[in-house]
């Protein structure tokens, strides 16, 4: 049996220990949303606001979650945030919301959405808008949202709300 010995023990440890250390520093930070595909959920998330049913979009909040829009209150718990969801879906009823992108930072995702929709509700204008904003979430470790403080330019929606018919609208 021939034995090899190692001329410079200390040299060659130092070594594992650097090549460990080089090795676990490339491995990916654990993020808090790691738990959860925070694209499929954005995209559910979207689909749920373009459904028509604000129990569906509730059940991506916790149960004492909050929706804030802008300025407005904050809605607080599933059912304040139903019926958050259910005045945009009555007043917009073809309204659809797509993810135009995710953007994650240690504290929370910003889920930045583009928004179509008539306002034919009970009282509407019947004009379209055409809107971009974001929502910044905050979500809990089972993937739930704590708190959503959604965000849009309230006077360019407030001009397209009450603004005279487009040439497109008056074609119809």
């Amino acid at each position: 049996m021939r034995v090899i010995m190692c001329k410079q023990p200390l040299a060659l440890l130092v070594s594992t220990i650097g090549i460990f250390a080089f090795l676990s520093a490339c491995q990916p930070k654990e993020q808090k949303t790691d738990s959860i595909d925070l694209t499929d959920f954005a995209t559910r998330y979207a689909a749920a606001w373009s459904s028509q049913d604000p129990e569906e979009l509730a059940s991506f909040y916790a149960e004492n979650g909050s929706l804030r829009v802008n300025d407005d209150e904050p809605s607080i718990g599933r059912k304040a945030v139903t019926e958050t969801a259910r005045g945009f879906m009555t007043a917009f009823p073809d309204m659809v919301v797509r993810l135009v992108e995710l953007r994650e930072s240690d504290d929370y995702v910003e889920f930045h959405w583009h928004w179509t929709g008539t306002n034919t509700g009970p009282g509407g204008t019947g004009n379209m808008v055409d809107l971009r904003g974001y929502e910044q979430w905050t979500l809990d470790g089972d993937g739930n949202i704590v708190e959503s403080l959604g965000h849009f330019d309230d006077v360019e929606y407030q001009q397209q709300l009450n603004a005279g018919p487009t040439m497109y609208q008056r074609e119809r």
